[in-house]
């Protein structure tokens, strides 16, 4: 799932990077995603396709009765500079933080300190859309820890809130001891698992 969601990013930039040339041809260029990687778009028209799959090729598509033009290199330098102003319109990656519990819903020393570091980043990028998801280890029944994982994601949103962040921009969600970040038996205590993720986009 998360590499079918690179190769849909990674076309959704090649078409953001899509751009007008002399003689009413279209210049499509494949940039890599967020983290870096790079997935693969195939370019067509009635009269041919190509397959893109590195960083920064480019094909023209032209007359539709020509195939686009096979890929070429055109360089990440060249391509941030054609395509300076629709670059610069792409939205900011979300910034994860991941707070762990010394138990029930205390925070490690270390996690609370990251805590005003959430609030600068909500405030540099003027969030109004943020994600805290509470998780546990597998010690416990699975009735205990949806309750447990909710009580923590609802204790760090409402310290955001006691640090100046409005309630109606941070969303709670829960998923007891399922999707653990380290894949353990049932019963194990694992601290990395007992934690809240905070998402600010």
């Amino acid at each position: 799932m998360a590499s079918f969601a690179r190769i849909i990013l990674c076309v959704l930039l090649a078409f953001l990077l899509s751009g007008c040339a002399h003689g009413g041809s279209t210049l499509v260029v494949l940039s890599p995603g967020p983290d870096g990687k790079t997935g693969a778009i195939t370019v067509s028209n009635p009269a041919g396709s190509v397959d893109i799959s590195s960083p920064y090729q480019a094909t023209t598509i032209g007359d539709r009765a020509e195939a686009p033009s096979p890929p070429s290199a055109m360089g990440r330098e060249s391509a941030n500079a054609l395509f300076a102003d629709a670059l610069s319109a792409q939205p900011k990656s979300p910034v994860h933080f991941i707070l762990y519990f010394e138990k029930d819903i205390l925070l490690t020393p270390e996690s609370t300190l990251l805590l005003p570091k959430i609030v600068t980043a909500i405030q540099e990028r003027n969030s109004i859309d943020i994600s805290v998801v509470g998780h546990t280890d597998s010690v416990g029944s699975k009735e205990y820890n949806m309750t447990l994982s909710r009580n923590r994601a609802n204790s760090v949103k409402d310290q955001l809130i006691r640090m100046g962040i409005d309630d109606t921009y941070i969303r709670t969600t829960s998923h007891g001891k399922e999707n653990p970040l380290i894949k353990t038996g049932d019963n194990v205590a694992e601290p990395r698992n007992r934690r809240v993720e905070v998402i600010v986009r």
